[in-house]
């Protein structure tokens, strides 16, 4: 049963992911990456809309507010950790302006972007 749960909170983690990415699209973003896995933790997607690079956390809740909470000051090191090893690789990393932000997947909402949520 243990194992039934973890596939289906995967999937609708995966789902939420895909729902996200599209919702940035439509704004005009870049999908550069998703689920990059660094050492120090992963990050859900990276979107870059011009010189502005957007580390996104996906999260599906209920709530935007539970989303919001979802992403305590832990999750935001370790985002920001393996956002710091992510720019390091980039050859134009001086131009970038780095950004955190959440997209909640909410049911039967269209998902919403939280842009700037927490400073890195």
């Amino acid at each position: 049963m243990r194992a039934e749960r973890r596939r289906a909170f995967h999937a609708k983690g995966h789902r939420a992911e895909w729902l996200a990415a599209w919702a940035l699209r439509l704004k005009g973003y870049r999908i550069l990456a998703v689920r990059y896995r660094t050492r120090l933790g992963e990050i859900d997607l990276i979107a870059r809309r011009g010189d502005v690079v957007a580390v996104v956390e996906v999260k599906a809740r209920p709530t935007l507010a539970e989303a919001m909470e979802a992403v305590g000051p832990a999750a935001q090191r370790r985002i920001a950790a393996a956002a710091d090893l992510w720019l390091a690789r980039q050859r134009d990393h001086a131009r970038i302006s780095l950004r955190f932000d959440i997209v909640a997947v909410t049911p039967r909402r269209w998902p919403a972007h939280v842009p700037d949520a927490w400073r890195g």
